[in-house]
């Protein structure tokens, strides 16, 4: 095969379209409207599709692991954002540190677990 990837971009769920939507633009990610229901959200050079689906089981069950490069860093920009007073359902965890590496935890508005983690070198 000679094509080669060059992105992934799995398809997230969200309870409150709108109200999703406004959560990643406050957590600092780039939105991009593409029709009524369907926005592309990027991270730097990363991204995913929210779309304005939701199944309590498919959210629920719904993780996504974003590696930083400092997930200390990382973590205090999170907590400076304290976007758990806008958004009562989102919520951040403290930084967990593994024999693998260490992360931090984000709920979203709709209950998607977002892990931000640096690996151990």
């Amino acid at each position: 095969m000679t094509t080669r990837a060059t992105s992934i971009r799995p398809f997230i769920g969200s309870q409150n379209f709108d109200e999703s939507r406004q959560f990643y633009r406050e957590l600092g990610f780039e939105e991009t409207l593409l029709e009524p229901g369907l926005s592309v959200i990027k991270f730097d050079s990363l991204a995913f599709y929210l779309q304005n689906a939701y199944v309590k089981d498919w959210v629920d069950n719904t993780m996504v692991f974003v590696e930083v490069e400092d997930v200390e860093d990382y973590y205090q920009y999170l907590a400076g954002l304290k976007l758990w007073e806008n958004y009562p359902k989102a919520k951040l965890s403290p930084i967990r540190y593994n024999n693998w590496g260490d992360e931090c935890f984000v709920h979203d508005p709709s209950g998607i677990l977002w892990h931000f983690g640096t690996f151990k070198k």
